[in-house]
């Protein structure tokens, strides 16, 4: 195990070398040998791909449906780890289990049976905790589709479907963050009740950075894959960016009624530490920008009248936006 500490005279220095490791980290195959852990000792904050932390970032919260029931445990930084457990026969699934102990404390007490691991893509602090889980539970399905994900033994493409209980899973491949992405969508037998795992392809309000893909892909996985789903599936994304992403989205369309509606309803819950995940898809379509490039005014912003032209000037735009008040 490698542990790298930081003074904190030299944070500015010590930070861009911590952002080359974990990029470094990301094309990197996590296996029980290599678990690195970094530690940035500056204002307490830690940056790691180790299942230990010692603060949360939001209070962990459960959604109910009518047939599921998701657990939203926060996890490191900004991350969330979600489980799904099928009511009807107790078994569950973990979506990027990166804290696997946090994991089984809600496993253990909810009494549920954990037989699945759904690993929505393979940067560390989404899969960085699969070696350690699978040792302490035995026979865990691990879905994935990148082999750069550690303990994966259950490759998955796109439209592939499988069960967790009476809960039918289709993997939804939407490649471009990483070329392996995968999002799950989730079901109940009687269609009723419907949910999507979107890693860091769709987050509240924004999208994922395309370290490995294009505005051509992340348009097809953004307003065609998931745009589909049906308007009601609830959206569970894989970071708390929602205000920030909103505070970008308010300059794209200054205008927009939905968007400052969502801005001010995520700011009073981001103040409580509260998560403002879920949305749903009905909602991202209302002012999340980046499925929004074919409306008129957001392509007026980005002065094209060509979605792919402004999927990719919204990204650039984003990545050096300057957020006010922050």
């Amino acid at each position: 195990m490698h542990r790298i500490i930081y003074p904190i005279k030299c944070r500015r220095m010590y930070l861009n070398i911590l952002r080359r490791l974990c990029n470094s980290f990301r094309t990197t195959r996590l296996t029980p040998e290599l678990t690195p852990v970094i530690i940035l000792a500056a204002n307490c904050r830690v940056l790691t791909s180790s299942p230990r932390v010692h603060y949360s970032h939001s209070v962990q919260t459960l959604e109910q449906l009518k047939d599921m029931r998701v657990h939203i445990i926060p996890a490191l930084q900004d991350n969330y780890m979600y489980l799904l457990v099928d009511e009807a026969s107790k078994q569950a699934a973990i979506v990027d289990p990166v804290e696997p102990e946090k994991v089984m404390n809600v496993v253990n007490k909810e009494q549920v049976k954990l037989t699945a691991v759904l690993t929505t893509h393979h940067h560390l602090d989404h899969s960085g905790g699969n070696a350690q889980i699978v040792t302490m539970v035995p026979n865990l399905l691990v879905y994935g589709n990148d082999d750069r994900i550690a303990a994966q033994n259950k490759p998955v493409k796109h439209q592939d479907k499988f069960q967790v209980g009476q809960l039918s899973v289709t993997a939804l491949a939407t490649p471009c963050h990483t070329s392996g992405h995968i999002c799950y969508y989730v079901e109940s037998e009687d269609h009723k009740s419907r949910a999507v795992f979107t890693g860091d392809t769709l987050f509240v309000g924004g999208c994922g950075k395309f370290f490995e893909g294009t505005a051509e892909e992340m348009f097809h996985a953004l307003c065609e894959v998931l745009a589909s789903l049906p308007g009601d599936t609830q959206v569970y994304c894989g970071h708390e960016y929602t205000v920030k992403n909103l505070m970008y989205a308010s300059h794209v369309e200054p205008a927009s009624d939905a968007v400052k509606g969502k801005l001010d309803w995520s700011k009073e819950r981001r103040s409580n530490n509260e998560p403002t995940i879920p949305s749903t898809i009905s909602e991202e379509l209302s002012f999340n920008p980046f499925m929004r490039v074919k409306e008129k005014t957001v392509q007026e912003h980005c002065s094209t009248t060509d979605p792919l032209a402004a999927m990719a000037y919204l990204r650039k735009e984003k990545d050096g936006f300057k957020y006010p008040n922050l």
